[in-house]
Formats: structure tokens, sequence, C-alpha cells
């Protein structure tokens, strides 16, 4: 049967006891649904709850909840037990010390999200090491390991990562960037940069994807922001109140607030849905966005270090890229679907920021 997690909004007056007790009271009435309660987690501080469910259906979650206590969820999605695992570092009620006839359980859902990109500006094969570049993924595996972190997902230039603890995952972030200078200086000739975005999240929200929000939002700051580690509000809020007497994060990250959150979610918004229409202009971003064209630069500056038009060219490169690595189409019709006028500019745009004629990556890649 599939596996379902839901989220419960509750009220202020609700403790880790009253959630515990309303779990035993579905695990009494759960047969009646052909539903089994696999676990739970609650978060006294922001009020919410998520049960973990093994069911036919949503409607059998709902109903069971309805029938044992009236706490209806207020979210429920369907999940992958590796990947809530992955995330949340179990799939069933966690071991208890005392025995006790009331399990409770007063385990928070939320995670700091972490997302590490390793990125070659060139991509001549001439400019790459990927033992090296291998390596160093492999170091920031242990030491993410080390940070008491987990890697939910890895490939050849990123890491998804996922920390309990908003101290631990600042930490981590800021030794793994020290490492990776100290490594880079052995090697003069190695085109390689790593950027690391930290952001907060728990698991349901109103998207249908598991972290969805969180890992949607993390991946954003790594791609548009510039800095080396980037971090959001809310993390920076927790890492000080968890940290009054420490460092000050701001000597080693870039932080945003919650202004620039807001202008970057509306962003790209915005740029996904019109980045590949060739007649797009500046103004457009200024009327959606709500700023004149000089204020929409010394923004766009501030937090990416690029001007619109040449922000809006690396995305269209980027899907460029991609389509490429596909092998989705010829040269030209690249260049258009990705909202060039022309197939030539497009190779001279692509050459400029990678190194590489379009047309030499794709017989590379093939």
């Amino acid at each position: 049967m599939p596996i379902f997690m839901d989220r419960h909004d509750v009220s202020e007056e609700v403790t880790a006891v009253h959630v515990a007790q309303l779990h035993q009271e579905d695990l009494k009435i759960e047969h009646k649904f052909n539903c089994k309660g696999l676990t739970y987690w609650f978060d006294e501080k922001r009020k919410m709850a998520f049960c973990l469910v093994e069911a036919p259906n949503e409607q059998a979650v709902h109903d069971m909840h309805d029938h044992a206590h009236g706490e209806l969820p207020h979210r429920i999605i369907e999940v992958d037990e590796n990947v809530v695992e992955s995330f949340l570092g179990r799939i069933e009620d966690p071991e208890m010390n005392e025995i006790t006839n009331l399990k409770v359980i007063d385990d928070s859902a939320f995670r700091v999200i972490m997302v590490l990109e390793y990125k070659r500006r060139y991509l001549n094969k001439s400019n790459e090491n990927l033992n090296l570049v291998n390596n160093f993924i492999n170091l920031s595996v242990n030491l993410i390991e080390n940070f008491d972190g987990r890697v939910v997902k890895q490939n050849s230039n990123k890491l998804l990562v996922s920390f309990t603890s908003v101290s631990k995952a600042v930490n981590c972030a800021r030794e793994i960037q020290l490492k990776f200078e100290k490594f880079i200086l052995n090697f003069d000739k190695l085109d390689l940069s790593l950027k690391i975005s930290l952001c907060g999240g728990v698991p349901v929200t109103n998207n249908k994807g598991f972290f969805e929000d969180s890992i949607k939002f993390a991946e954003r700051i790594c791609n548009t922001i510039e800095g080396k580690i980037i971090i959001s509000s809310e993390v920076k809020e927790l890492f000080d109140n968890e940290n009054l007497e420490s460092f000050n994060i701001n000597n080693f990250t870039q932080t945003l607030s919650p202004s620039d959150e807001k202008f970057l979610n509306l962003l790209l918004d915005y740029t996904e849905q019109v980045w590949n229409k060739t007649d797009l202009k500046i103004d457009d971003f200024s009327s959606h966005l709500g700023f004149s064209k000089s204020q929409l630069y010394r923004k766009m500056i501030a937090l990416t270090n690029k001007s619109t038009n040449t922000f809006i060219k690396e995305y269209r490169l980027k899907k460029a890229l991609r389509l490429l690595n596909k092998q989705e189409g010829n040269i030209s019709e690249i260049a258009f679907e990705t909202g060039f006028n022309s197939p030539t500019y497009f190779s001279k745009c692509f050459k400029e920021t990678y190194g590489i004629l379009p047309s030499n990556y794709s017989k590379e890649s093939a």
C-alpha cells in the first residue's frame, strides 16, 4: 500500500502529550480503515504535527482521523518511505528509554535544507579533472556526516542535504567552504567554484512534493544569489538565537532579508513564465515586479551581481545546456526554443559563457 504524510496545524494549547494521545486514538481504530499509523512528528514551537500512515488512499487517512478524534489534517500527500527516511531519519517511532503506557514523541520535522553546487565555468574537457572534483565531493560527504547531516541526493556536481540542527548546518557549510578554498589553492588550473545555500522548512506544505518549497527555494538561492554561502532569513534568525555569544555569521555568509526573499521568488516565478519569449524586454520585468528600470538594476546587481539582461541570457543558456545534454533538437532549434533571436548570437553567447561552441559541445556529449 502507498504511504501518506499529513500535516496538522494545531492550536497554542496543544502539547506533545496531547498529540501522543491523539495518535493512540488513531491506532485503536486504524484497522477499520485499512490503515497503519507508522509514526509522527510534533513541533512544539511551530505547532505542527505530521503523521506518517500506510493507507489505501488519502480519504482513508482523512476518515481514520475523523473517526478517531475529529482532528482533521490540513494537507495530505503521498510520499516515498526512502525519501522520508533520508530527510527525517526514520519511518517508525523512535526508541524510548522509558516504558510507559503513552509514547510521547517530541520530535520536530523541521529541517535545514542545504544545497551544494560545484560549478565549472568552462565545459571543455581539457579544463576538467573529474577525479579531483569527485575527491572533494567525497570529502564534503564525510564532513556532512561529521556534522550529523544526511545526504538526500547526490550527482556529479550537486548535493542535497538535510540537517536537524541549524548550528551544525551553518558550521558544516563554513567548514566545507574553508576546505574548498584550501583545496583549489593546490590546483591553479582547476576551473571550479562552490556555492552553498541553506534554508529551513517542513515536509508538507500546500505543494504536492515532500519538502518541495524548501528544496525549490534553496536551489533558487544557490543558482541566483551572489555569494559563497547564502542563508535564508529564517536560518539566520535561528542560528543567532542558538549562538548568542558565538562568532558573527555575517563574516562568512550572505544573508537574505525577507524582502530579498520575496523579490527573488517574484523574479523567478515570472522568469519561469516568460524566459523563452524572444520579444521579452526589461520593461516587462520592471512592470511585473513593480520597480523602475534603475531600481530593478540596482536590486539585481546587489543580489545577483548581474544586470537583468545578463540574468535572462544566462538563464536561457542554462536551459539550452540541458537541451544539448538531452540531445533534443539541433543548434538552431535550441536557439529559438530558448528565446534567442539568432542561432549565431546564441552560439556566440554560449562560447563566451562556457568556453566552447554549442556545436562542438554537442559532438563531445554525443
